[in-house]
């Protein structure tokens, strides 16, 4: 147990120097008394919340719950406003912002007195940026999940966030409803505070922070607005006082096997597909290095059993009710590293000696598994030589095995112009360049191509799409993600051409197009990289220094080895 003494915080306010003399006086300037704070942990709130970001709308009040929890288990909090990342409204995509409030997490715990964290976040990008600086800062952390929001409804119907958008969507451009639905629609799919109640990147990525050990047992299931959140919040904050006495880092709950079994849980929930690139980014940070073929390997092996949308049926307050995140591992322990530290500071088999699963069509078991292999399939050839992914279990399975003639779009405005053109038919393969990681930039969400209109008349709901961007993990369909090398940096999808024929072969694992290897050649000389997007700035950066999908998209500087000093506080 660390002495007063030994915080790393006593460097700022003990001693009798000049400069601790000046930090003492500004906590008084700051209506602290001496006993509030001196020889106490000084824990730091890092709070995503914003007046614009409707996933944590609720966290300027859970701050003052882990508050609460702090003071109780004597602790003195202190409350630091970081980037909100607003999935909703941050254009052109917050993912290229990630990177930046991991920047920000990394240097906020670095540069303050701070001697641990509670990390608040939810909606998709928060959750990893988050744990990737606090994985490069290296103190004691907790993370507390948003949590989801409630179950949305319409008429007699239960929506989904996202995945229900984008279907109903479809159905106002066939033609089966007008303007009173989706003004109806609008006001009943997203209800209450809490990111999206769907099995998409905030509960996939919150779930994984709860199985790599950073987060209280069965915190990241629990709606934002039950009141177990509140007591989940408080309990954090008095947590991770005790972490910093135990001295129970980032650095050591983040090891290799925390990052192989957060894969699997991953897949074991038929997860987001960015996932990928964050866990691969987060494990980075920590100095381990993953691959596309870690999470194919690890696929092939674990079944899903989350029956949610959008691979399956229920919603993330089923999912709480039927057991959450502790009730499916409970499902998986032979595939899991139970003996691995977490925050407890028990281990992930203590902590789920009392799971239990509830409802058996919410949590499958393994011998009625929702599919048997894992939700992501990373494809691979000479369309994707540093691979792809797919998320087969939310696509129409006949279209898993297809060959069709491609439909290039150069970019985005390119598809929002020309994706009805009626010559595109249902065997088409959707073609989106200049999506990726430097062309998008930062990798927007344009995966899921829309379906022309005459076909969604015509009862036709999916079709093979393939890009370098991403798609929301609220999304569905036989959309291929993450081509790399992306076409803005030359990778073979600059080099398809309409009527090109692109084979996709999820069993096999492929993605081919069907033109000879000097005919590709020959279009390679010809082809011309696009100017630089951004001139100055954080646009430029970020240009010059991010990784492709397959490395995580992290800044090459940043996923590097190495070690940055401590600030010299006096």
């Amino acid at each position: 147990m660390k002495k007063p003494e030994e915080l790393r915080s006593h460097r700022w306010f003990g001693g009798d120097e000049l400069r601790n003399f000046s930090h003492r006086a500004r906590s008084r300037q700051l209506g602290y008394n001496p006993e509030e704070h001196l020889g106490k942990p000084v824990i730091g709130i890092l709070n995503t919340w914003s007046d614009i970001n409707p996933c944590h709308m609720h966290l300027r009040e859970r701050a003052e719950q882990v508050k609460r929890g702090v003071w109780q288990a004597g602790g003195f909090p202190l409350e630091f406003p970081v980037a909100t990342l607003s999935e909703t409204y941050q254009k052109p995509t917050p993912m290229l912002y990630r990177n930046l409030l991991a920047m920000e997490t990394e240097e906020i715990l670095r540069s303050y007195p701070i001697d641990g964290a509670v990390l608040m976040g939810g909606c998709d990008k928060t959750t990893p940026a988050l744990l990737m600086g606090a994985a490069s800062a290296g103190l004691p952390a907790i993370f507390v999940p948003a949590g989801p929001m409630l179950r949305g409804h319409w008429r007699n119907e239960v929506l989904g966030s996202g995945t229900d958008m984008w279907k109903y969507w479809d159905d106002k451009r066939a033609g089966l409803i007008g303007d009173a639905e989706l003004s109806e629609l609008e006001r009943g799919l997203a209800r209450s505070p809490g990111h999206c109640m769907t099995m998409g990147t905030a509960s996939t990525m919150t779930s994984a922070a709860e199985v790599l050990g950073m987060t209280l047992p069965g915190a990241a299931s629990i709606p934002a607005v039950d009141s177990a959140h509140h007591r989940m919040a408080a309990a954090s904050g008095a947590r991770i006082v005790g972490m910093v006495r135990e001295d129970l880092t980032v650095t050591r709950i983040l090891d290799k096997r925390a990052y192989a079994d957060a894969i699997t849980t991953v897949l074991a929930l038929g997860g987001s597909t960015n996932a990928v690139i964050h866990l691969i980014a987060m494990a980075g940070r920590s100095g381990i290095p993953i691959s596309l073929a870690d999470f194919d390997t690890i696929a092939r092996r674990v079944p899903v059993l989350a029956n949610i949308r959008p691979g399956g049926d229920w919603l993330m307050e089923d999912f709480y009710y039927a057991g959450g995140l502790p009730g499916l591992l409970s499902r998986l322990t032979d595939l899991l590293h139970l003996d691995r530290p977490t925050v407890t500071g028990g281990t992930l088999g203590s902590d789920l000696a009392t799971a239990r699963v509830h409802n058996d069509d919410v949590i499958r078991p393994r011998e009625n598994p929702v599919a048997a292999e894992g939700g992501v399939a990373v494809l691979h050839g000479n369309l994707a030589p540093s691979g792809a992914v797919i998320k087969h279990i939310a696509a129409e399975p006949h279209l898993l095995k297809h060959t069709g003639p491609a439909v290039v779009f150069e970019n985005y405005a390119d598809l929002k112009k020309r994706i009805d053109d009626p010559s595109i038919t249902a065997d088409s393969v959707l073609v989106l360049r200049g999506s990726g990681p430097l062309g998008g930039p930062g990798m927007p969400e344009y995966g899921m191509l829309p379906i022309p209109a005459h076909l969604l008349a015509a009862g036709v709901r999916d079709m093979v799409r393939i890009s370098d961007a991403r798609m929301s993990g609220t999304s569905y369909g036989a959309c291929v993600l993450h081509v790399a090398p992306e076409s803005h940096v030359g990778g073979p999808l600059a080099l398809v051409r309409n009527g090109d024929l692109i084979t996709l072969d999820v069993p096999a694992r492929v993605l081919r197009l069907e033109v000879p290897d000097e005919e590709l050649a020959r279009r390679r000389e010809s082809w011309v990289a696009p100017a630089p997007r951004y001139e100055r700035g954080y646009g430029a950066l970020y240009s010059e220094h991010i990784t492709q999908a397959d490395e995580g998209c992290d800044f090459d500087f940043l996923a590097r080895a190495g070690h940055n000093p401590e600030p010299d506080a006096r």
